[in-house]
């Protein structure tokens, strides 16, 4: 029986209850076998994992899935289902939470057929994914290290004139130059529309005197980078240095707080307090987990049920403040839980830029 560290994890939680678990989250089965095909589940009992995919990633699960067994199938979760059942698992543990009800409903008749109880087995392969190990925190920190050689690259090229469109295919255009691909839609708003914290790119050309924010990251083998900057074409108002100034002060802060055992729900609130104290409206929470999805757990947010950050986790602090019909300021840094001070990884320049 293979012992890949990530499967033996995983085989802690089962017992009496959970005898086996069903993965068929698509992001959850690349962490468990490497495999990045669109057809996918995967079954860990306590002897095997099996990967099921259909004829057309065959060679491709079986270069990339290195000791699973691999199951040429096209039903993939109901033949796993049956798998189980064959292999005397009477208790089968499911991702109910990434299941649509067809996908459910196969999935139950598949069990009734093999005689196998289906049972909800929580988050266990996220709750596994929160701490990177050292081969995760390599492709995160490269993805930043991209990160930050696009916004140098690009932040030059902001002229009057150019429109968001613009600036946002050049950031992506960077990226693939430097063997990365963009982690999600670039967020680039100018002047009154950065006052939107997730405007989408228009043809609105800059013009001098807006802020203008970038909030951006590469992916590299999966593993998403987080950043955003905000800067001003020409010389800034006094506004402008004042509310960039204190989203600069409370994100430093906020970042020196994320130390092991902090807990993901204080640190959102103490950021909260400020910016009201502040006398500014918040708009949205202080962050998240990031890795091989650009948000995951945990969440740096109100309400957050999230344990304390542990050593090894990976989130981002991006705390803003928006004036709506003048423009807003974010500061957003990906960082890694140390043992004292977070590692930034993202170290593009924080202080206000007059281009």
């Amino acid at each position: 029986m293979t012992r890949d560290p990530r499967w033996e994890r995983l085989r802690r939680c089962l017992d009496d209850e959970l005898q086996a678990i069903l993965v068929t989250s698509l992001v959850n089965v690349r962490y468990l076998t490497g495999f990045t095909g669109s057809n996918g589940a995967v079954l860990v009992t306590a002897d095997e994992v099996v990967l099921a995919t259909d004829g057309r990633y065959a060679t491709q699960a079986a270069d990339e899935a290195a000791g699973a067994e691999i199951l040429v199938c096209r039903a993939v979760g109901s033949d796993l289902v049956a798998r189980a059942g064959a292999a005397g698992v009477e208790r089968l543990g499911i991702e109910r939470h990434v299941v649509t009800l067809a996908a459910g409903d196969r999935l139950t008749a598949a069990g009734h057929d093999a005689g196998v109880v289906l049972v909800d087995a929580g988050t266990p392969v996220e709750d596994l994914r929160v701490v990177k190990d050292d081969a995760e925190l390599a492709a995160l920190s490269r993805a930043c290290e991209v990160t930050d050689e696009v916004f140098a690259a690009v932040v030059g090229d902001l002229r009057p004139g150019v429109t968001e469109r613009e600036m946002a295919w050049r950031m992506r255009a960077e990226m693939w130059q430097r063997g990365a691909e963009p982690g999600f839609d670039s967020i680039v708003a100018f002047g009154d529309n950065s006052a939107r914290p997730h405007h989408q790119p228009t043809d609105r050309p800059v013009a001098l005197g807006d802020f203008v924010m970038l909030d951006f990251g590469a992916a590299v083998d999966g593993y998403h980078a987080d950043m955003t900057r905000t800067v001003v074409l020409g010389p800034a108002a006094d506004w402008q240095r004042d509310l960039h100034q204190l989203v600069t002060d409370i994100q430093a802060d906020a970042r020196r707080s994320a130390t092991p055992g902090a807990v993901p729900v204080e640190l959102d609130t103490a950021v909260r307090d400020r910016i009201e104290s502040a006398g500014y409206d918040v708009a949205h929470g202080l962050g998240h987990g990031v890795g091989l999805e650009i948000h995951e757990a945990p969440f740096l947010v109100p309400g957050s049920t999230a344990g304390p950050l542990d050593v090894g986790a990976a989130v981002t602090i991006e705390p803003g403040v928006y004036l709506p019909g003048r423009g807003g300021v974010r500061i957003e840094d990906t960082v890694v839980i140390r043992d004292g001070e977070p590692t930034v990884l993202t170290r593009s320049p924080r202080e206000l830029l007059e281009l």
